[in-house]
Parts: C-alpha cells; structure tokens; sequence
C-alpha cells in the first residue's frame, strides 16, 4: 500500500501510470524536507517491482527488501554526512545503471538532495538522462528546486508534493496515531504541512528537544554582546563545512521564529508556529520594533538563499550577527 499522506493527486497519477505501463524514464519530486518525498520514491521503487496485483503490496518479498534496503535493485545516493553529491556517486550510480535488473524486474536509482550534486555530477547526470537505458526508472528528491540545472528538471516529470494542511494534519495526528491533542496542535503547526517530520517527531522526543535548544540559542543572542554573536557565527560556519542540511534546518528554526515575533507585533497571535514559546516570543516582541523585526526577518531570508551558493559561510553569518538588534537584559 501506498504510505505517503496527503498527497492523492499524485498517487492518482502514478496509479494510472502503472496500470497504463507509461512509467517515465526519470521523475523529480520536489517538496519541503520531510514532505515525504522518500517515503513516495521507496513506495514507487516497490510498485515497479511488486509481485501483486495491486502494486505495491507492501507485503511480497520485493517489497519488504525494498523498505528494508535490501533490494539489490533500488539503490539510493544522497548527503549523509557529506557537503555534497559527487562525481564519483554519480559514476558509481551509472555504473549500476549500465547493469541489468539483478533480482526484480526494474531497476530504481534515488538520488536525495538531489539540489547538492556538484556541477560536475549534475553534468554527468545529465548525459545520461538524454539517453536512458531500458528498465531504468531514476528518482530524484528536491527540497530547492532551483538549485538543479533547468536541463535537468526538464528531462524529468516533475511532481511536486504539497505540504498537508493544518487541521488535516492534527487530525490524522489524534485520530490515527492517539497523539495528545496539545502536542498534535504543535507538532501541526511546526511541521509546516510536512507530516514526515510531526510523525517522527511524534516518536522521537530528542527532535523537539534539540529544536528547544536551537530556540533557547537563538534568544539568547538578542542580549549577546559582539564577541559572543561571532563565537556563534563561528559554529555555524564550521557546521556548514561538515553538514549543510542541519544549517538548513538552524535557519529554518529562524525563519519561524521571527516570523512569529512579527506576527506577535502585528497582534496576529492565532498564526504563530511556536506555540509554546508565546510568552518568550511576547517578551522579546516588546524589547523589539516592527521595523526592527521586519530588516532582520528580511536579512535571514537574505543569508538563507546566498548561503548555499559560493559565498564565504563565516562572512555571512557574522554579517548575520552585525544585524541582529541588540538590547539589554531588563532585570526584575
């Protein structure tokens, strides 16, 4: 059976795909981190290689090596720990391309963060993409879609999965997993329609406890004097170096939270996503102008889209930390 939630148009399409044997040479699924865009690639792999007739089962041999990585056929490529997509994981993937199904019928290639391949592997990629060999289905996950080669995306079919909305996602929290109704109303609402992240997040205590830890760093910084904010942009800088993918999410914790602080300004206080931060949020709202919060709120969104391209990440944040207003603690 098919896992990924909230995404029926796309289903109805692979289905009707299936069923019509018209399966595309190479499909790009494009979506927020943690939308689901892997759960719909292993889901699509198991369908193209399910012994049943209602693909994909979910429960024949092929299946179940493929959700347990196991298959020999569905090979997957992507960051891990590394900076980048190289060119070498890119030939070893041609490599595998080049062989026929070994025990299934088609043969699946995923490349995740498929936006971090180096312009080297792109190019490379993108060869083989023109002339496809047979009984070869290549899958590609975006979160930053502009970040491919325009020639790229165009050799695929695009499918981009859209986040799932607020009250769908509490629902389906409450009513199919028995989350508490506070912490689905939470997990909703921080997810940002990306109903991967509430599940594992449901399961896994330790996400919401680092992302505590972020916002607690974060709104230290406010009161930090100079030195403190460059020690900081130091961190990020080295972080950066070793794994942009939790740089991406620092600043996507950013981005939320003065989006908040903006929204607490304004009174609009319904539509916050840190819900449980509200009296921080409101404190630190009060120590804040709205034009203070709104040139920050721009030069985040600044640094989030330049970070990722060739710029000195050091330089970046500690220009970062030169904008960030500065007040002083109020004691008692």
């Amino acid at each position: 059976m098919w896992q990924v939630i909230g995404q029926d148009k796309i289903l109805a399409l692979l289905k009707r795909s299936l069923k019509e044997r018209n399966i595309a040479h190479a499909y790009l699924f494009v979506g927020p981190h943690h939308i689901g865009k892997r759960t719909l690639a292993l889901n699509l792999a198991q369908a193209l290689n399910c012994d049943d007739l209602e693909p994909p089962c979910g429960q024949c041999r092929s299946c179940l090596r493929i959700a347990a990585g196991k298959h020999a056929d569905v090979i997957f490529s992507g960051l891990d720990s590394k900076t980048e997509i190289g060119i070498d994981d890119m030939r070893e993937l041609q490599r595998a391309a080049n062989l026929p199904p070994y025990e299934g019928k088609s043969k699946v290639l995923i490349i995740d963060d498929a936006e971090y391949m180096s312009s080297e592997a792109a190019n490379s990629l993108l060869k083989t993409l023109e002339e496809p060999p047979p009984s070869i289905t290549w899958l590609l996950l975006a979160s930053e879609e502009r970040r491919l080669l325009p020639t790229i995306i165009s050799r695929c079919q695009r499918l981009e999965l859209k986040p799932v909305p607020l009250e769908q996602t509490r629902q389906i929290l409450t009513q199919r997993y028995k989350a508490d109704p506070d912490k689905a109303e939470l997990l909703a609402r921080i997810s940002h329609g990306c109903f991967g992240w509430a599940l594992s997040a449901l399961a896994n205590e330790e996400i919401l406890k680092q992302r505590s830890l972020r916002i607690d760093k974060l709104s230290s910084l406010l009161t930090a004097n100079l030195q403190q904010r460059f020690v900081y942009a130091q961190e990020l800088a080295t972080k950066f170096s070793q794994e942009r993918r939790s740089i991406a999410e620092i600043l996507e914790t950013w981005l939320d939270w003065w989006h908040d602080l903006m929204l607490v300004k304004g009174n609009c206080r319904d539509g916050i996503t840190n819900i449980d931060y509200e009296m921080t949020l409101r404190e630190q709202a009060a120590m804040l102008t709205l034009s203070e919060i709104k040139d920050f709120l721009s030069n985040l969104r600044l640094v989030n889209e330049e970070i990722f391209k060739n710029v000195n990440s050091r330089l970046a944040f500690e220009w970062l930390m030169l904008n960030l207003p500065k007040k002083e603690v109020v004691n008692g």
